[in-house]
């Protein structure tokens, strides 16, 4: 058995003891309402986190450039001849040799 299949296996068995754990919790301890409290409460507010970071990032994001700018750069680049190549050169004992 590999890495992967022993983790995979272990997260597994993981679940299914946590979800008869669970089960039990909220369906024979004397807790039910408690840990359906914190449930829904973990839930709400993993929820609102979320909604929160989309906000967040929404706020603080630059909008982007408007598409008749980016055609005018796409125009203005196809009408511009691309550079010429760069020659690169290697210095040896003080004299200089190109490379073709």
């Amino acid at each position: 058995m590999t890495k992967d299949q022993a983790l995979g296996l272990l997260l597994f068995l993981g679940s299914i003891v946590g979800a008869v754990l669970y089960l039990w919790l909220v369906f024979l301890s004397p807790w039910q309402m408690l840990v359906l409290q914190i449930t829904a409460f973990v839930a709400v507010g993993f929820i609102l986190f979320i909604l929160g970071w989309i906000g967040y990032t929404l706020a603080t994001t630059p909008p982007p450039k408007p598409i008749e700018e980016i055609e005018k750069e796409i125009e203005s680049a196809k009408e511009e001849p691309p550079p010429p190549p760069v020659q690169e050169t290697t210095v040896i004992s003080g004299s200089e040799e190109k490379k073709p």
